[in-house]
């Protein structure tokens, strides 16, 4: 159509001119373009339009549909309310790359009567010529893009399977104009990345090599400019993430890896939506080309560390064992359900300081099945530590030289880093010098600048040398050597020695153990243990489980024993005294007293008299006098007479009297007389009168 044929009506209306192009680079790059699709303005108003408006929202933007485009969303908008004389492109491909946007706005623009405009003429979709041919353009459009990325997709996986499609290198490597990558040639670069290595070999753990570095002090290179090949690396603390990259990193490995993660497209609030960087399985990556180029380790090396990270995911399923994290669980990760076969947690309870316990409650936190088993962390972690000091006991010295080994490896270590560290900071003072040397003195703007960069320099380095004088001066790190060898000699004190933290118990307790299984025997209250070991071997321990309300600060057995013997023939004091003298203490460390023994023996109802036993051998005063048929005053005076006999344990104490004894003759006789001089009485005392004159003590007697 020409544009001498656009009626009246559609000039009265706006003009739009859409402005696409599809990524950032091109809208950088590709200028002529975006002149040449602007440059449609002018062709609006040659057309007759008064009202020109241009949308340019979606640069940078791609029209395959999987994007959002709010330009053309706003351009639909407005053929939808009628405002729309003409749509100017400058090619079909600008306005969509896929049929179902191409097509509707054709729909919309056939039912307003707009007109659409790209360099080779106006179209009215309303007109069935004109819609076919449109069709045609559009159904071109799509398939131009879907070829081209084809292309692309194909020529860069053919590069990749022989190895010489460029990636992105890690940290450690260069890949400049060489056919495979080669190792970056700063030494300190690379002993940063064996660090790492080395480290996780010894912890298994990349959580405890972060934390160690950290702690020592150890820096990690970070790209200065990622955009120019050879920038200066900057040296940094490292993160979690640094770490945990360069152990999954195959390229490390000298492996070459490509399409090892993939995109997804969803439909979200109506429209296809695609995301990337969704990992893949190693079996299910394009290409994996081994001894493709040096590497820092080996790729066996490098599968048992893929094993071991999957082990310490807690959080995901994993079937083995995990790494020791520290805590205050000796076996925390090491324990499975036998009834379940699930591993169980870690849970802590009471008041501070809050005490561990094991549980498998994942089932019924997952499922709503009932939760399996749980128990107190306490019980089992010591009778565990104590099969771990049986089994290591043979192999003590031996242990001990290679703890030392390792400790001197480590001081190496570090030592090391700090000579890599002084000699990079050495260098960088020489350049600062040559730079400013070769600065005109009469510059001041920029001589000022320079010598104050090499002041830093030289501060840099007067650090570096200082840490590492102290290094070599004060090797604290490295134990002493008859110290170890006499803790060789009495594990039990080097297992409780306060500079064994509870992260080195759980990674020794690991060096030997495979996993536990675990079951909780309701019959006899018991905790079975199936140990699973290194070496193949399998054996079986049992920890007593407490009751409800039991706590662990309990006395002795032998403390017991001994209140339980004495009860009945010592005094509280005296008890506490033997006790003390035994060296027992109670069950929070204290001394005994005799209210410490008083309040065991109301807590163990061990009596403190022989006639609570219930056995009939022995009475009180009141059963003695309910026994006779008299009251208890009558016993008291018998035993002040000396004729009943009696004892207690301490003063003021209830009287203990032999049932035996209340059958002799004299007994019997004094109650005999007691009741005639009673009946002897006169009628007005027995009938309420007033009493015969006598003393208290003598009633009593």
């Amino acid at each position: 159509m020409n544009h001498t044929e656009l009626p009246e009506a559609l000039l009265k209306r706006r003009a739009v001119v859409y402005v696409r192009q599809s990524t950032s680079a091109q809208v950088q790059d590709n200028l002529e373009s975006q002149r040449r699709q602007y440059g449609l303005a002018e062709l609006a108003r040659t057309y007759g339009f008064r009202e020109v408006v241009t949308i340019d929202d979606d640069l940078g933007r791609s029209a395959s549909g999987m994007v959002a485009r709010p330009g053309f969303d706003a351009l639909v908008a407005q053929i939808c309310q009628g405002e729309v004389g003409a749509v100017f492109c400058l090619e079909a491909s600008r306005l969509a790359r896929n049929g179902r946007e191409w097509h509707h706005l054709l729909e919309l623009c056939g039912l307003v009567g707009a007109r659409v405009v790209d360099s080779d003429g106006a179209y009215d979709p309303s007109v069935p010529n004109d819609r076919l041919l449109l069709g045609l353009k559009g159904t071109l459009s799509e398939f131009e893009l879907t070829l081209m990325r084809r292309r692309l997709v194909e020529g860069a996986q053919a590069k990749a399977r022989r190895g010489e499609y460029r990636l992105g290198v890690p940290v450690g490597y260069r890949w400049e104009h060489k056919t495979v990558p080669e190792m970056e040639p700063d030494r300190r670069v690379q002993e940063a990345i064996r660090t790492v290595f080395r480290l996780f070999e010894r912890f298994e753990s990349a959580r405890q090599v972060h934390q160690h570095m950290c702690r020592e002090g150890v820096l990690f290179p970070r790209p200065g400019d990622g955009k120019r090949a050879g920038a200066p690396y900057r040296w940094e603390t490292p993160a979690y993430r640094n770490i945990i990259s360069v152990l999954q990193n195959p390229f490390y490995a000298g492996a070459y890896a490509y399409g090892k993660s993939t995109a997804r497209t969803t439909l979200v609030e109506g429209r296809l939506t695609k995301s990337y960087g969704h990992a893949l399985p190693m079996e299910r990556w394009a290409v994996l080309l081994r001894e493709h180029h040096a590497g820092y380790i080996r790729w066996v090396d490098f599968e048992r560390n893929q094993e071991r990270l999957r082990r310490n995911a807690h959080r995901r399923p994993a079937g083995s064992a995990k790494a020791g994290r520290g805590g205050q669980a000796l076996l925390a990760g090491l324990l499975r359900c036998r009834r379940c076969g699930r591993m169980l947690f870690v849970l802590y309870t009471g008041l501070a300081p809050r005490r561990p316990r094991y549980a498998c409650r994942r089932g019924h936190e997952n499922h709503g099945t009932a939760p399996c088993i749980s128990f107190g962390a306490s019980t089992p972690d010591e009778l565990m530590a104590n099969e771990v000091l049986q089994a290591v006991a043979p192999v003590a010295v031996e242990a001990t030289i290679t703890a030392m080994n390792l400790a001197q490896q480590q001081h190496a270590e570090h030592r090391r880093a700090l000579e890599l560290e002084t000699e990079q900071a050495r260098y960088e003072a020489r350049l600062a010098q040559r730079r400013y040397e070769a600065v005109d003195p009469d510059n001041r703007l920029v001589a000022a600048e320079l010598e104050a960069r090499w002041n830093t320099a030289l501060a840099q380095l007067s650090a570096c040398k200082q840490r590492l004088t102290e290094s070599g001066k004060s090797p604290v790190d490295v134990p002493d050597e008859e110290e170890l060898l006499r803790l060789a000699e009495n594990l039990r004190a080097a297992w409780h020695s306060p500079r064994a933290d509870a992260a080195i118990k759980q990674r020794l307790v690991r060096a030997l153990v495979q996993e536990i299984v675990v079951d909780v025997d309701e019959a006899t209250r018991e905790v079975v243990l199936v140990i699973h070991w290194r070496g193949g071997q399998h054996s079986e321990v049992r920890a007593r489980k407490p009751a409800s309300g039991e706590h662990r600060r309990r006395a002795s057995a032998a403390a017991d024993t001994l209140i339980r013997e004495k009860a009945g023939r010592q005094s509280d004091e005296e008890i506490a005294a033997a006790l003390n003298r035994d060296g027992h203490r109670t069950g929070h460390g204290h001394p005994w007293t005799e209210r410490r023994v008083a309040s065991y023996r109301r807590t163990a109802r061990i009596c403190g008299y022989a006639p609570a036993r219930g056995d009939g051998d022995w009475l009180t005063m009141r059963d003695a006098a309910a026994a006779l048929g008299v009251p208890s005053q009558v016993i008291r005076g018998l035993i002040q007479r000396g004729v009943l006999p009696a004892q207690q344990v301490m003063s003021d104490a209830p009287w203990q009297i032999r049932t035996k004894d209340l059958q002799a003759p004299t007994v019997r006789k004094a109650i005999r007389t007691r009741r005639t001089s009673s009946r002897a009485a006169p009628k007005n005392c027995r009938r309420g009168g007033r009493k015969p004159t006598t003393s208290r003590r003598g009633d009593a007697q």
